[in-house]
């Protein structure tokens, strides 16, 4: 099991610029492909960006592409979703995901989530 705690939400004004991080307890960081998903009162958790073990291939949901950019530090055992251009349409609980299987697009194909970190852009 792996343990996942996200770090970096906060308030920001539309246009700005913020930066999650999601650090991974112990030391097989490395075999896990990693994913991020944001969730709104109402709506499903939907995914925003994922990257695979050896973090060459990503993968971006259409809202985001452009504006976010995911990488990993397997150094570190981290994580990072740089977040530009932030909209008012990003405000969500931003959640971190561990998948032992493949780099995926669903809720199913992770296993393990952090706690989440709240994203509010104003406008």
């Amino acid at each position: 099991q792996v343990q996942l705690v996200e770090s970096g939400g906060g308030l920001v004004q539309a246009g700005g610029s913020l930066r999650l991080s999601c650090a991974a307890s112990g030391r097989t960081f490395s075999d896990y492909a990693m994913g991020w998903f944001r969730q709104t009162p109402g709506k499903e958790r939907e995914f925003v960006a994922g990257i695979s073990r050896s973090g060459r291939s990503t993968s971006y949901a259409d809202s985001v592409k452009g504006r976010f950019t995911l990488s990993r530090d397997s150094a570190k055992n981290t994580v990072y979703l740089q977040m530009n251009s932030l909209k008012p349409e990003d405000t969500a609980a931003y959640y971190c995901a561990a998948s032992t299987l493949f780099l995926g697009t669903t809720k199913a194909d992770y296993r393990y989530w952090g706690q989440g970190t709240q994203v509010t852009v104003s406008s």
